[in-house]
Parts: structure tokens; sequence; C-alpha cells
């Protein structure tokens, strides 16, 4: 099946197989090409340029995009997509004031959804998760990383990945599959958390991994959840059994969980919210990469990550949506990019280029996705006609997708 994408107005974010993220000044250059062509080839991205060198061969489909876009779709490398329920009361006490870590306090939060999950079939469970994920591929992301962690047991915590793995059979699309027990303490070892993180350690992570269930391993390194050396102990064991590193770190305080990401090589580190030269410093030269969650900060009204101070100092950023129920409620990448252009001051190229090229390497698809390069995945944005691709972060209440095209075909 060949497909040619004719008198494309915009062709964005052509790159070279050996670009794998960018970092830096580099993250606010956009290679395009203007009045471009593309060939799609059973599913895979063969040949792109200028129209003028458009070949003259026979293709099975010919869209002709004149006064449209084409970019590479979303990389989502951070979302909680599989959950029970919702926590639309949370919402409301945050509305009256409450803090994310009061509501924590009184049972909500993270507690709340792990209740809900463990009540909940894993077909119910399938079922909600399946109709997420067709709404996050219609906005326009075309990879995702789901965590598990609203499980909390045993049980629970396998039942989410068997989800996310059900998911990746029967959606053609690059899903990573991360095992986050450490999101929270349960209730019933309130008393006990060294009985828990042995429970992590010797019983979910083996389990885990003898099914072949999760890339990754991720840890709430936060005051009130899982300290430094809490999270080192469960990485090291995570990495035995062939799981990379990831950390959801400095949301809310800097305790050092940055330096941890880095002292265990872990692929990325996410939040960031509270940021010290420290941790930024940490970060300068190595392969982790840091990963922005503005929805987050958007809904509990925190503060963002600081983006232009980090992006400045030469260093790479990604960014996610976070999609929870309880802290981000929305897997909408466009906003995301927005809200990270609006108040993170990242320009529209900064934006795109974290959105990504570095969003797809801070899940390891970056061979895969992520960029208009030949040999990846035609996963594609075809937009709306527009004047320039500063109107997709600009037009922050709408999206600028005319269709999203999944290995070539026309998503629906």
């Amino acid at each position: 099946m060949r497909t040619l994408f004719k008198n494309i107005k915009e062709l964005i974010q052509v790159r070279d197989k050996s670009v794998v993220f960018v970092s830096g000044k580099v993250m606010g250059k956009l290679p395009t090409i203007k009045n471009a062509y593309l060939m799609v080839e059973n599913g895979i991205i063969s040949d792109f340029g200028a129209m003028k060198n458009c070949p003259k061969v026979q293709a099975d489909e010919t869209i002709d995009a004149k006064g449209k876009m084409i970019l590479p779709t979303w990389c989502d490398s951070h979302t909680h997509l599989v959950y029970a329920g919702n926590r639309e009361s949370e919402f409301v006490d945050k509305i009256k004031g409450l803090s994310y870590q009061e509501i924590a306090k009184r049972g909500g939060g993270i507690l709340n959804s792990a209740k809900k999950l463990q009540q909940t079939s894993e077909e119910d469970l399938y079922q909600h998760t399946k109709v997420r994920l067709n709404e996050i591929i219609a906005l326009g992301t075309g990879a995702v990383e789901i965590k598990s962690g609203y499980g909390l047991t045993v049980e629970s915590e396998l039942k989410m990945l068997r989800v996310i793995k059900r998911l990746k059979e029967e959606f053609n699309l690059p899903i990573k599959a991360t095992f986050l027990g450490a999101h929270a303490v349960p209730t019933e070892f309130k008393n006990n958390k060294e009985g828990y993180l042995r429970l992590i350690i010797n019983e979910m992570i083996p389990l885990v991994a003898e099914a072949k269930l999760a890339d990754y391993i991720d840890v709430f390194c936060e005051e009130g959840y899982f300290s430094v050396d809490e999270t080192g102990r469960i990485l090291e064991v995570g990495k035995r059994f062939g799981l990379i590193p990831k950390i959801h770190v400095n949301q809310f305080t800097s305790i050092g969980g940055v330096h941890a990401g880095v002292k265990h090589h872990a692929l990325s580190v996410d939040h960031l919210e509270e940021m010290g030269q420290e941790d930024i410093e940490a970060l300068k030269g190595t392969q982790t990469i840091p990963v922005a969650l503005p929805g987050c900060s958007f809904f509990l009204g925190i503060p963002y990550t600081p983006a232009r101070k980090m992006i400045d100092v030469g260093l790479p950023l990604a960014l996610a949506t976070d999609y929870n129920p309880g802290s981000s409620p929305s897997g909408n990448m466009n906003f995301v990019v927005s809200t990270a252009c609006i108040k993170m001051k990242m320009t529209p190229e900064e934006g795109i280029n974290a959105a990504t090229i570095n969003g797809a390497y801070a899940m390891g698809l970056e061979k895969e996705v992520g960029s208009i390069t030949v040999g990846k995945r035609a996963n594609l944005i075809l937009t709306k006609p527009i004047n320039s691709y500063h109107v997709i972060p600009y037009t922050f209440g709408n999206h600028q997708i005319e269709h999203v095209y999944i290995n070539g075909k026309a998503f629906v």
C-alpha cells in the first residue's frame, strides 16, 4: 500500500536518523520543508522532499494537502490512562481551597483511585481505558506510555498491566508499559511501610518481569511517599529484572530525587515543578531527559517546570500530559503544547520538539516515531488549513487537526 501526500504547505519536524533528541538552543530550531510531498509505503515513511522533486510513481492513494501542514503525531511519555471511576468530588475540594496533599491525607488522591480500581473488573477497566485511548489518538497522540500505580496490591497492579498489554495487542500503536507499584503506600501498610517495600521488591517486581508486563519501573519520590533511599532500593531491584528506571520527582519538593534518577540512569525524570539549581546541574551532560507536565500544574495551581531556565543552560525537555483522574484529567497534548508556550515561555518550535522527538526519546521510541524520518512509522497529523504552525499552540482552546494517520491509515 503506497500513499502520497502532495502539495503539503509545510512538512514539519524533518530529521535525519542520527537525531534522537534535541537540547538547549537546538530545541528552538524546527526543520521543515515548504511545498512538500510525503510518501508512505506499508505504514512506513519511505520518502519526502520538495514538490518539485516529487517522484512520478503510481500511488494507491493520493491526498492533496494544499494549504495544510503535516507533522508527526504527539508522543505522550507520561500517562496514567488505566484507572477506574473519577475524582470530580476532589475537584470541588480543590476549588474550595484544599491542596493535593490535604486531600490525600483525608483518604483521597491515589488511595481513592486505588480503592475504586481494586473493585473494578479487568474487563471493565479495559473497556474504559480503550475509550480514553481512542480519544487521545483522535487528538493527535500516536505513541503513549501508560503506568500502573492505582492498584497497590499484587493482584491489582498485575491487572492494570494486563490491561496495558491487551491495549498493545489490539491497537497497532507504540505503547510502553511502566510498573509504578511505588505510587503510594496503601492503607493496610500505613504503619508498615517497610512491609510494602518488601512486597514490591520480593513479589511484585519478579511477577511483573516474569510475565513481561512492563518496560519501565517508576517511583513517586516525594515527601510523604517514597524517600530517595527507598526509591534507590526499588530501582536497583527493577534494573536487575530488566526494567528501565523512570522517576516521578520534584512535584512538590526537591529532596534529591533528580540526582537519584541520574545515578540510576533513569530514562526520564518527570514533573520537575520544583527545580533548584543543583537539580538542573545534575542533569547536564546526561542521557536522562527531563519531562514537564504542564497540565498538572494548570489543574493543581502549582508552579510550572522552569523550562526557560533549563533550556537556556543547554538541557533537553519533553512534554507529556500526566493524564490521570486526580491531578491532570486530560490527555490533550495540543493543550499541553499551548500551556507550555503560554505559561512556561517555550517557543512553538521548542514546544513541538518537546512533544514529538523528545517525547519519543523519553519512552525509548526515538527510532520508531517522533519525526518525519525515512524508516519511521507514518504516524502523522494533517492539520486544517492554517497560516503557520504557530497557530497550533496559539489556539489553545481548540486543535488544528483535520486527520490523524496511524501507520499511514486515517484514524476514524
